[in-house]
């Protein structure tokens, strides 16, 4: 499952720079790998210290991380809903992402224009949640002309729709996201297939400077106060000083660095954490002497489901699925030793995995 999250913001707060440190391997935990896949998009590791843990004791031959493909989205202007600029390629970058990584500049520098003359993180949110919304509306405008003619008919699961997207396109119109709309998730299902762009799960970032990096500042609490309906993460970050750890070449370095600023990790790892649990996302590994591996899925997935990830053919002929808590694993140190001690659990279709599992599935095609 691979997580793909869109970096957006007005010129000069800071998200470049920002995504540029995310290309860069030394930003992450050791042993983290970074690669391009075009100038605008890279592919780069979710930081799971739980993997390292279990690699030191079963020592495979190899370590296979989980993925997050982030994508820099460049071309925004007032206008874009109407294709002015890069408009309409920016939309439909947006469009394709499953989050939204909102960067917002919080830190005050004469050297830094900003492309409104002033710093104000809440206006430079309204300006690109303007576009966006704008474009909403027109998705759920023309929806509505189409299901209104059925709705008119007598059908009412037609005019169900309507009465969902009138309130969609009502609450859009008073300049809200569709992700704070009080909707039901029948009423949510009626929007799903024109795949609103402020539905999105948003995660704002506070690009903030070094001395507010630890307990924010004024501007970080202007964007607390205007996204606290939005059902939104918020993550102070400092692209300066995680552009300073990208130069450093130990890991030992970086984190000398990181306790002398009081952080115990990068805003980088904490960003794509966020954006990993953004979307509901957990973790589960399997263990062996070739490989340990951390694969992806969604919180209340079964086991046939989560078999499925690693190969249809597990989730077809699952029979069963064999669970060892990862606290129990690093405890007892081995498969064998958990086993012994009764801590490795035989689990049917009816098991939801839980994050940190360690998993060994038994299967017949």
């Amino acid at each position: 499952m691979a997580l793909k999250c869109g970096i957006v913001g007005l010129p000069n707060v800071g998200k470049s720079t920002l995504f540029n440190c995310l290309s860069n391997a030394k930003a992450q935990a050791a042993n983290f790998p970074f690669c391009t896949i075009e100038p605008n998009v890279g592919t780069i590791t979710v930081p799971d210290e739980r993997l390292n843990e279990l690699a030191k004791l079963v020592n495979p031959q190899k370590i296979v991380p989980t993925t997050i493909e982030i994508v820099d989205i460049a071309g925004l202007v007032k206008g874009a809903s109407k294709g002015e600029g890069l408009g309409n390629q920016f939309l439909a970058n947006i469009r394709e992402t499953d989050a939204i990584l909102h960067v917002l500049r919080c830190f005050d520098n004469d050297n830094i224009i900003h492309v409104d003359g002033s710093v104000n993180p809440v206006r430079d949110k309204e300006i690109i949640d303007t576009e966006l919304q704008l474009k909403d509306l027109e998705s759920i405008e023309k929806k509505l002309q189409r299901i209104s003619r059925a709705a008119k008919t007598g059908d009412k699961d037609a005019a169900k729709a309507e009465a969902a997207l009138i309130k969609y396109k009502q609450h859009l119109e008073s300049g809200q996201s569709a992700r704070s709309a009080q909707a039901t998730e029948e009423e949510k299902k009626h929007v799903e297939d024109i795949f609103l762009l402020t539905d999105k799960p948003v995660l704002y970032v506070c690009n903030v400077d070094e001395t507010s990096v630890v307990n924010g500042n004024k501007y970080v609490e202007m964007v607390k106060e205007a996204v606290k309906n939005e059902n939104a993460g918020i993550l102070i970050i400092s692209a300066a000083i995680e552009s300073e750890i990208t130069q450093l070449e130990s890991y030992d370095d970086r984190m000398a660095f990181l306790s002398d600023l009081g952080l115990a990790e990068s805003g980088v790892s904490k960003l794509i954490k966020e954006a990993y649990k953004l979307l509901n996302l957990i973790t589960y590994f399997t263990a062996g002497v070739q490989e340990v591996r951390a694969w992806t899925i969604t919180i209340g997935t079964k086991a046939p489901q989560a078999a499925g990830v690693i190969h249809t053919d597990f989730e077809k002929g699952f029979i069963r699925a064999e669970v060892i808590k990862y606290k129990d694993f690093i405890e007892l140190g081995s498969e064998a030793a958990c086993r012994d001690a009764g801590k490795l659990g035989v689990e049917g279709k009816e098991y939801v995995v839980g994050d940190g599992d360690v998993m060994h599935f038994r299967f017949n095609v």
